[in-house]
């Protein structure tokens, strides 16, 4: 089978597509003929080998794909060869033809969703799951801004708060983004690109500020947040590539908190009420993953590169 393979840490150019043997599940396993895999920033902070998480040389990327189970192993119940699943992580890679993965690592697929769509599910809906419920644990009627929304965390969460009963403002740096923003569930989208679209954001809510801001890029906006936030305010940073200053008295006045996150930090019991939360929204509609790029699964440096670049509008996948 094909798969993208990375020999050496370092840029998009050492994702390199090549022929591996097929995986045979052995007990407790699953194999998954793989018809997309999701592209997250996460691989692209790991393929650098500076991010905390450093797998040994050679490896396959990604942990996001959707298909078709095509073998398991000795002691599997909960699926069986021809179901359609996502994974919530593999043990071989996504960015394969097959992947294998633990059982515990599959989830059903609904007809009504396709392999693209459920190949942009764990990731950015956990994520932004885990964000708004269990870190900032916002509540309807609160006022949410999602700083960086037209990606696939910021579109899952768009979607979530506004089920939720939450007013719900995003940002997006382009007019197609912006659309998108507004078409996925925001009440209020605003460029943040622009100069003063904070002080729009301010008139939004009265002069009162937002109860949550779940953050995409907090080294470029992290100190400006604290300074929007209503009186016990949550930022939760989700997204992060470098170091910024603040000044913490922006948050002693709010009594606000700046709350970090990873989706590999997940304690179990959160991981479980995730996961039923995922099933109910893909089964009922109210979570609606978004692709925004599709690339041949050849051409994953492609999609890295245009992973990094600015103006996300919707989730990058391969196809396989």
């Amino acid at each position: 089978m094909k798969a993208v393979r990375v020999d050496e840490f370092g840029g998009p150019e050492v994702l390199r597509l090549e022929e591996v043997p097929d995986p045979k599940p052995v007990s407790g396993e699953v194999v998954v003929r793989v018809r997309a895999a999701g592209v997250n920033p996460v691989d692209a902070y790991i393929r650098t080998g500076t991010y905390a998480m450093k797998p040994a040389l050679p490896y396959t990327p990604g942990s996001d794909a959707a298909g078709i189970v095509e073998s398991v192993g000795a002691e599997v119940g909960r699926v069986k060869p021809g179901d359609r699943v996502y994974t919530t992580g593999t043990l071989s890679g996504a960015y394969a033809e097959r992947a294998v993965c633990k059982e515990s690592q599959v989830d059903p697929l609904p007809e009504n969703v396709s392999f693209s769509q459920g190949a942009g599910v764990w990731i950015p809906y956990a994520t932004a799951y885990r964000g708004l419920f269990f870190r900032a644990h916002a509540l309807p009627g609160e006022v949410i801004l999602v700083h960086g929304a037209s990606g696939g965390v910021g579109i899952a969460a768009l979607q979530m708060a506004r089920a939720a009963g939450m007013t719900v403002i995003g940002t997006a740096g382009t007019e197609k983004g912006r659309s998108l923003v507004l078409e996925q569930g925001a009440h209020h989208v605003l460029d943040h690109r622009a100069p003063g679209y904070l002080d729009r954001l301010m008139e939004l809510t009265g002069g009162r500020g937002v109860d949550v801001i779940l953050e995409m890029l907090a080294n470029i906006n992290l100190a400006k947040d604290l300074d929007v936030l209503a009186q016990g305010g949550r930022v939760v940073v989700i997204g992060n590539r470098g170091t910024i200053e603040i000044n913490p008295r922006a948050a002693m006045a709010r009594n606000a908190s700046i709350l970090g996150m990873t989706l590999a930090a997940t304690p179990p019991q959160e991981l479980n009420s995730i996961h039923a939360a995922l099933a109910a929204g893909l089964d009922t509609g109210t979570m609606w993953p978004v692709v925004g790029r599709e690339f041949p699964l050849a051409e994953a440096t492609r999609a890295h590169v245009a992973l990094m670049e600015p103006g996300a509008h919707g989730k990058i996948v391969l196809l396989t």
